[in-house]
């Protein structure tokens, strides 16, 4: 591991989120309000490392980023790793959607190459799952991961502009529209993150206290 690196301006409390996707620092820092910390992420660390998610598990890829930026910068860290399931390609993208098609893949890209993979394939089996699972890990080597998940369809084109990754495509039948229709607000309430980062709320205070 590379000698630790500093946040610019940290003040006590504040949190490192492991992630360069503006989208989940939205979601997250919505998501952890009124506890009192500020949420930092790697765009606040100048110089840190990719880490390899080559787990077998959203919990594995979770806990290996949490515990290496968490010894890298000193601070509580979060890390979340997500994708989508779909059923009728036996759990694929699963841990792989980030990268779906190919590694430094756009969400463009991955939705484009599910919407190939789903050619032919009617309404009726377009069944799937956004799985989340989150991580918080102290400097000290306290450790806790706590799990979320939405179940769905897989549309026959993108819809919708908001979110990001597969949200254009995910449908919540209930609703009656994707991921990408919802407000942030509204995500956050039935979302897999969101699930997720609740469970995980008094953990990450315990943690702080």
């Amino acid at each position: 591991m590379p000698g630790r690196l500093k946040i610019k301006d940290r003040k006590p409390g504040d949190v490192l989120l492991a992630t360069r996707n503006r989208g989940k620092v939205r979601e997250i820092r919505r998501l952890l309000k009124g506890l009192g910390i500020r949420v930092q992420s790697l765009h606040d660390l100048p110089g840190a490392p990719a880490v390899k998610e080559d787990g077998s598990s959203f919990t594995e890829n979770a806990l290996k980023k949490a515990r290496f930026y968490a010894g890298l910068s000193g601070m509580l860290t979060i890390s979340d790793d997500s994708g989508v399931e779909v059923t009728a390609l036996k759990g694929q993208p699963g841990v792989y959607s980030a990268r779906y098609a190919g590694e430094g893949a756009s969400d463009q890209d991955n939705n484009q190459k599910l919407l190939k993979q789903m050619e032919g394939i009617p309404a009726s089996k377009r069944g799937a799952w956004f799985r989340c699972s989150i991580a918080v890990v102290s400097p000290e080597g306290k450790e806790a991961v706590a799990e979320g998940s939405c179940k769905g369809k897989i549309g026959f084109r993108e819809t919708g502009k908001r979110g990001f990754g597969y949200d254009p495509l995910f449908i919540l039948p209930r609703y009656g529209k994707t991921m990408a229709q919802f407000t942030l607000g509204e995500k956050n309430k039935i979302s897999h993150r969101g699930k997720a980062l609740r469970k995980l709320r008094r953990i990450i205070q315990s943690f702080l206290d």
